[in-house]
């Protein structure tokens, strides 16, 4: 599974965040590596420089196997806090995918 990150212009990733992302991501996916080949991350700001209440955004975009790309996102006060928001919906989407495929066999 490819992890790709992506930022807008307030934010730069370093190599150590980057690292940290990567490595919740495997963990937290892990169960459904078979099925995806890529997960994109973009993470903004809604307000840009100003300040603001949840305001950090995390998108993912998670390319599964023979299937239309799921796409998840979730705000928060803190871009680990978006990225957990997105990665339980996401993980939520890919169970149900998960379980779909597996009562059509």
């Amino acid at each position: 599974m490819i992890i790709q990150l992506n930022a807008d212009k307030s934010l730069t990733i370093h190599s150590e965040y980057e690292a940290q992302i990567t490595a919740q991501l495997t963990k937290d996916l892990d169960r459904f590596t078979g099925h995806i080949t890529r997960v994109e991350v973009h993470l903004s700001d809604e307000n840009g420089n100003k300040s603001g209440i949840n305001d950090k955004k995390c998108l993912l975009e998670a390319r599964f196997e023979g299937k239309p790309p799921i796409v998840t996102s979730d705000l928060g006060n803190t871009y680990d806090l978006a990225l957990k928001g997105a990665t339980e919906k996401l993980k939520h989407a890919l169970t149900t995918i998960v379980s779909k495929l597996k009562e059509k066999v």
